[in-house]
């Protein structure tokens, strides 16, 4: 039986698409500039994993408006994303949350260690395995999609809306 969420104003929501377009426009240039490099494509699903959480406010958004998915549709079998489709595809891409929308990207963040500030960096497996320009960790700062500031952002808006607790992806269906 599908949690229970909170009730999200409209304007929780309204922000909430405005963070998800500032999302993609900060990344469109990113991907324009790694297009060659990037493997990412309709049902391609190596980033999609299971178990992912979101916070209540993006899962309200996926609940607005993907209803009846959520309450006739199937999840995608355990061990992948709940949304897949039987091809691989997000049957939500539209309103996917914000992590899948960074997905496949060069993601950098900092990350205290000690005493330091240490720089980290990550991307699927699939992308930037190949001697085709800079390795993941040659990349100039700017050519990489920096975490934190938008999850920071993200979790404000989510407090403000009472809508902080996270809630798994694949709770989100009926059975």
């Amino acid at each position: 039986m599908r949690k229970s969420l909170p009730v999200v104003s409209g304007q929780a929501r309204a922000q909430l698409v405005r963070l998800h377009g500032a999302v993609d426009a900060m990344t469109a240039p990113l991907v324009a500039q790694h297009r060659d490099r990037l493997q990412c494509a309709r049902g391609c699903n190596a980033c999609c994993v299971d178990g992912i959480s979101v916070f209540a406010l993006e899962a309200a958004r996926i609940v607005a408006h993907h209803g009846e998915l959520l309450e006739t549709g199937a999840a995608h079998p355990e061990g992948a994303c709940a949304f897949l489709d039987a091809e691989g595809a997000c049957r939500i891409y539209e309103h996917r949350p914000y992590v899948c929308r960074t997905q496949g990207l060069p993601l950098r963040w900092l990350e205290e260690r000690g005493d330091e500030l240490v720089e980290l960096r990550d991307c699927c497996e699939l992308n930037f395995a190949d001697d085709s320009g800079a390795s993941l960790t040659e990349l100039p700062e700017e050519q990489c999609f920096t975490l934190g500031p938008v999850e920071q952002r993200l979790r404000e808006e989510a407090e403000q809306a009472s809508a902080a607790e996270r809630v798994a992806l694949r709770s989100l269906f009926r059975s």
